[in-house]
């Protein structure tokens, strides 16, 4: 098949873990008979410093024009300023926004390679495969706020409506008929109006879904359960805010953020694809970035926007290859043991292809 794929690098270890997704992808349309091509646009600190905007005009019209978008990170030292008028962080807002990329999908799985760079007791990470699904374009990221008085006051606003919910929930409802068949819904239900409706939406969802188990857990008791039955989880919805802080933490069951993928979709076979990491501006440039976060979001590119579930699973296999080959970046790697650059660990898993 062919396609055509927006790289938005950014900021930081964003331009090396991109690199390294692109040569993943190259590889696969090699050997799979694919004709992949790659334009390139700004998104970031870097845009701000070429345009004056985080995500210029011309960025969003290429992706357009796109089947789907690769991402790395954005941000650094330079641009953090969290009261500067235009920041790294609003070209992501803005295009999840843009292209409506409501439902963020953030899988979490333990590797048996990795079971000693948890803090958690290795019988406690048998089993662990979770699906994130988090809310991305509503919220209390996108609610109104600001300051009153002298600056000694400030508001941030958290609103959902009930389609917003249910489009969520149902994207939810839909991967848990495909895995164990068990949602647990997030929410702050005792206390917040906000949450209340939500769960009041996913509880009627559920009656549309009645081969699939709903539980409804508080976003503190679940800061908790990540930690003490990880294995007890499959499919997780949840709030942009409580999703955006839950998948951190979760990111120890596997070791390290930079394991980490993640997919945002509208509903249809667009989305954007990017690690759950930042852009690690103490390490960018060093060749110690961890690919796999943005190796396994190619992967996700592949089964969602492209269709190519196999080809997707093919990419999958080679990072598990790889890793029980004993192939390490700095972030997985024993204290005081050796460890491969973002480039080595990058060709294991091509050679593992």
């Amino acid at each position: 098949m062919k396609a055509k794929i927006a790289v938005l690098a950014g900021d930081g270890i964003g331009i090396e873990v991109t690199a390294a997704a692109v040569q993943v992808l190259e590889k696969v349309a090699s050997k799979y008979n694919h004709e992949f091509s790659f334009e390139e646009g700004l998104i970031g600190g870097i845009a701000i410093d070429t345009t004056g905007t985080a995500l210029p005009d011309e960025t969003i019209a290429m992706c357009e024009g796109t089947q789907a978008i690769l991402l790395g990170a954005v941000g650094g030292y330079k641009w953090d300023n969290p009261s500067a008028k235009v920041r790294p962080e609003q070209g992501l807002l803005k295009i999840r926004k843009h292209f409506d990329l409501f439902a963020n999908l953030r899988p979490v799985k333990t590797y048996p390679a990795l079971a000693g760079f948890t803090p958690l007791r290795p019988d406690l990470l048998e089993g662990v495969d979770m699906l994130f699904i988090r809310e991305l374009t509503g919220g209390i990221y996108f609610g109104d706020r600001g300051e009153q008085g002298d600056g000694d006051h400030a508001f941030d606003t958290e609103n959902y409506s009930v389609a917003e919910v249910q489009r969520v929930a149902q994207v939810a409802f839909t991967a848990a008929q495909g895995r164990r068949k068990k949602v647990t819904s997030v929410d702050k239900a005792n206390v917040l109006a906000t949450y209340r409706l939500w769960r009041k939406t996913v509880t009627a969802l559920h009656d549309d879904y009645a081969d699939v188990q709903l539980d409804h857990i508080l976003v503190d008791a679940m800061t908790m359960y990540l930690m003490t039955r990880p294995a007890s989880f499959d499919v997780i919805v949840a709030s942009n805010m409580f999703g955006d802080i839950l998948t951190d933490e979760a990111s120890v069951l596997a070791g390290s953020l930079g394991m980490l993928p993640s997919a945002s979709i509208n509903g249809s076979s667009m989305g954007l694809y990017e690690p759950c990491h930042g852009s690690a501006p103490d390490i960018a440039g060093q060749g110690k970035a961890n690919p796999i976060g943005s190796i396994l979001s190619a992967a996700m590119l592949l089964r969602y926007s492209l269709n190519l579930s196999y080809e997707a699973e093919v990419v999958e296999r080679a990072v598990d290859s790889a890793l029980d080959a004993g192939a390490r970046t700095a972030d997985i790697a024993p204290r005081g043991a050796g460890f491969v650059s973002t480039t080595e660990l990058t060709q294991t898993i091509i050679d593992a292809l």
